[in-house]
């Protein structure tokens, strides 16, 4: 399928619903909240069915028409999206569920679900004339605008924490990026993001402060609705760090209902973070509209380590509208349930992913979800990108250990 005309109507502000034109570069609203994509519903209805998926690429871009991309010569794709949607069979029966899915964004070019948005928002700097991109990160990001940016022949400044994940600084460097190690958290990496960007002619890609991020973002609702027949789960798990994957699926689920492709049928949205960077948990329970800056966050999770995220509003808002939860879990929980999905379904997961799981098995056991609820566990990346964090549970043995376990086989 080729992909349509776009069909954005214009850019509005979450908070104070301020409205910008497209087809200009912005970031924030003058009020300081993010600004999200519109479309002229009603055209994409008129123009667009369900049965013209049957022809579209296996790729997120089959729902070009509800992306903001106008002229489909800017797209620059690695083929993210459409990722598997795994029925949990073995992994259902030890949590104690009968109708568990696992949505695996692994297999994702740069190996986890930053590609979607980060594909997004490149093709629209290419569309909008914008040569040098910005981003702050705590790693996963930092690797798919670094990825993309070369992809488009763009040039890119990277800001991570000094302790990321190897395997994130390295695949920067491989890119071609111009990389800056800070020493601090993402918090930090964002402040000299914004005291340098005017100066130096960047555009920033932080997380919620463009518009198009988001939007790429959105398509796991898309396709989490097309692979089960367009009939929704009851519940949703997701590793909330910036959160935008939650906020950018709600959106997605407002938009098929608008465009009649599903019905007013939501999931409880629940929200997974790390007990040593839980802003949005604490939030959720005290029955706040913002979260808190959480001091001194740390969490193997690298994705999980936000102290701050600004779109905590939207989160929570979904969160409540859903019925839904927010719920916290320790380093120690996570890496365990991670082990448990790796042994029972084969997938090397995130340790953000791996959060998800022991979340499930926490809210299964107090009855918060039913045994035969639906309920999606998102893995938003590959294990293989935190192999420091995993090798905590598989340290190297020696030789002589090896043997004395029967494990070593010496050559004749």
């Amino acid at each position: 399928m080729v992909p349509m005309a776009s069909f954005v109507s214009h850019l509005e502000c979450a908070a104070c619903q301020r409205r910008y034109p497209a087809g200009q570069p912005h970031n924030l609203c003058e009020c300081g909240s993010p600004l999200l994509v519109r479309y002229h519903l009603d055209r994409v209805a008129a123009a667009w069915s369900r049965g013209a998926l049957a022809d579209a690429p296996a790729t997120m871009w089959r729902y070009a028409p509800l992306l903001p991309v106008a002229d489909p010569a800017h797209i620059v794709t690695l083929g993210e999206g459409w990722t598997p949607l795994i029925h949990a069979t073995r992994l259902a029966q030890r949590l104690g569920a009968d109708n568990l899915w696992v949505k695996n964004e692994g297999p994702n070019p740069t190996g986890s679900f930053k590609a979607r948005g980060l594909s997004c928002a490149v093709s629209m700097c290419v569309e909008l004339g914008q040569k040098v991109l910005a981003i702050p990160s705590a790693g996963n990001a930092a690797g798919a605008l670094a990825g993309y940016a070369a992809a488009a022949g763009l040039e890119s400044r990277i800001f991570i924490p000094k302790d990321v994940p190897q395997a994130n600084l390295v695949e920067c460097q491989a890119f071609g990026a111009q990389v800056f190690l800070i020493d601090g958290l993402i918090s930090d990496c964002a402040r000299l993001v914004a005291e340098r960007k005017n100066a130096e002619g960047w555009f920033d890609v932080s997380t919620l402060k463009e518009p198009y991020r988001l939007e790429g973002k959105k398509t796991m609702g898309f396709e989490i609705a097309e692979q089960f027949a367009w009939e929704l789960p009851d519940a949703i798990f997701y590793p909330a760090g910036g959160g935008v994957g939650l906020i950018g699926m709600w959106k997605a689920f407002d938009e098929l209902e608008q465009i009649g492709w599903i019905g007013p049928k939501r999931p409880k949205m629940i929200a997974v973070q790390a007990a040593g960077c839980a802003p949005v948990v604490r939030a959720f329970e005290r029955g706040d509209t913002h979260c808190e800056f959480w001091p001194n966050a740390y969490t193997v999770a690298a994705g999980l380590r936000v102290p701050k995220p600004l779109g905590d509003f939207l989160m929570l808002e979904a969160i409540r509208a859903s019925a839904g939860t927010a719920i916290a879990v320790t380093d120690t929980e996570m890496l365990d349930a991670g082990i448990e999905l790796a042994q029972t379904e084969g997938i090397f997961p995130a340790p953000e992913g791996a959060a998800c799981v022991a979340a499930a098995h926490r809210l299964l056991k107090d009855g918060f979800l039913k045994p035969e609820d639906r309920t999606v566990l998102f893995n938003t990346g590959t294990g293989y990108k935190y192999l420091e964090a995993w090798s905590t549970r598989f340290p190297r043995t020696t030789a002589s250990e090896q043997d004395k376990l029967g494990g070593l086989v010496t050559p004749r």
